[in-house]
């Protein structure tokens, strides 16, 4: 499963989501006989780079906000 595919949300994979777009536009023996499973799966792949892109930013700002936090305490522990 993948999350809806929205062209301004997913810029990578932009052309790929067209190209299933249009794939899937051209009726349901296309999709029935495999012919958009090359591209689903590039959009597939496509999608989770972005996806682990995203997360492993989210851990270097989880980190950031830890040992600010950290550093926060540590002060306070030192004044008590």
């Amino acid at each position: 499963m993948h999350p809806h595919l929205v062209q301004g949300k997913q810029q990578k994979c932009g052309d790929l989501i067209a190209a299933l777009d249009e794939c899937h536009n051209r009726g349901l023996m296309a999709r029935m006989t495999g012919a958009c499973n090359d591209i689903k799966h590039r959009l597939n792949m496509c999608l989770r780079e972005e996806r682990l892109e995203r997360t492993a930013k989210h851990v270097e700002e989880s980190k950031a906000k830890r040992e600010a936090k950290q550093k926060v305490w540590a002060k306070i522990d030192e004044e008590s």
